[in-house]
């Protein structure tokens, strides 16, 4: 382990937080998204609950873009290896991811924000595909064949990443119900359409959750260890 004691307490505890608050925060969204969808209460409640809903969505988009970069050097720090150059690539990751996440965020009902949220979904696509086949590569050069909970915890990650795609596949009908609820109040069809929408996201939401608490698990037990 590299002698440096503090860092490593600092960085351990911003990757407990980032845990913290991803599950916290699709918690939150999760629950937010029930008043949104309910017919019995007036518009203006469920417009509130909208806009409380798309905010603490926010959160766990961060904690997932900030994951990678602090998870590595959590890796540094207890001794993974890391190809040259490839650490500083993984630090500054982070921080543009989440600069790209709230740009979307920032400039979603402008062509700016649409384009971006374009970029956004193939760049996660990229990433699935980069993860898959960085944890082979590193399986295959040795490097990572004696940290296999850190293999799986970074498979796992990808997994993520592509539940979340599948959300965003799978939006659109309830955003749809969301626009005739904005624009002249909610009716049958667009309160199923809004149900029915995020319906469909649930089994995907709740993979999330069982993930990340698998990851959690995996990276307090690490299963496996050689080291």
């Amino acid at each position: 382990m590299v002698d440096a004691p503090i860092a490593y307490s600092i960085v351990k505890f911003a990757h407990i937080l980032l845990f913290v608050y991803w599950l916290g925060g699709d918690v939150g969204v999760f629950y937010s998204s029930r008043f949104v969808t309910d017919a019995k209460l007036s518009r203006d409640a469920r417009l509130t609950a909208f806009r409380i809903f798309v905010e603490l969505d926010q959160l766990p988009r961060y904690c997932l873009a900030l994951t990678l970069s602090v998870g590595g050097l959590l890796a540094y720090y207890i001794g993974v290896p890391h190809l040259p150059g490839q650490l500083p690539l993984i630090l500054v990751l982070g921080p543009l991811w989440a600069l790209l996440v709230w740009a979307v965020h920032h400039y979603q009902d402008e062509p700016l924000g649409r384009k971006l949220a374009k970029f956004d979904f193939v760049f996660r696509c990229f990433m699935i595909v980069a993860l898959i086949a960085s944890v082979g590569y590193a399986y295959g050069d040795g490097r990572m064949r004696p940290y296999p909970w850190l293999a799986a915890k970074l498979l796992i990650f990808a997994a993520l990443i592509f539940c979340g795609l599948v959300i965003r596949t799978k939006l659109p009908r309830f955003i749809s119900g969301y626009r005739q609820l904005l624009a002249s109040g909610a009716t049958p069809a667009s309160d199923r359409d809004m149900e029915q929408g995020l319906g469909s996201c649930r089994p995907y939401v709740l993979a999330i959750w069982a993930g990340l608490a698998l990851a959690a698990w995996i990276g307090i037990a690490k299963p496996g260890s050689l080291t």
